[in-house]
């Protein structure tokens, strides 16, 4: 907050300028670069699923009313996360929905 120029109150003291912090190299931390993103885009191509991913895009194919909350759960249990789970479902319904487009497109 700005200074108000008086000795008593919330904001007291002399008047002075704010000056903008430079970002520091430690809050990058865990953004995805360029570089991984190719690699593990590549590994995945070659090596294609693992087991429990293909288990999952099983459970996505037979779908049902509640197919969703069983990947969910099963996807918790082998990651350890609900983030994890979350993200680990669209990222193999997003697989499904480009294996299903492929087979339509040939």
């Amino acid at each position: 907050m700005t200074r108000t120029g008086i000795a008593q109150g919330k904001h007291k003291g002399h008047v002075t300028d704010t000056i903008a912090k430079a970002a520091r190299p430690s809050h990058r931390k865990g953004t995805l670069g360029k570089r991984v993103s190719l690699i593990r885009e590549i590994v995945s191509e070659v090596a294609g699923l693992s087991p429990y991913e293909r288990r999952i895009l099983d459970m996505i194919k037979t779908g049902g009313a509640s197919a969703d909350k069983r990947i969910y759960k099963f996807a918790k249990k082998r990651l350890g996360s609900h983030k994890r789970a979350l993200a680990k479902r669209e990222q193999i319904k997003e697989v499904n929905a480009r294996s299903r487009a492929r087979a339509a497109g040939a």
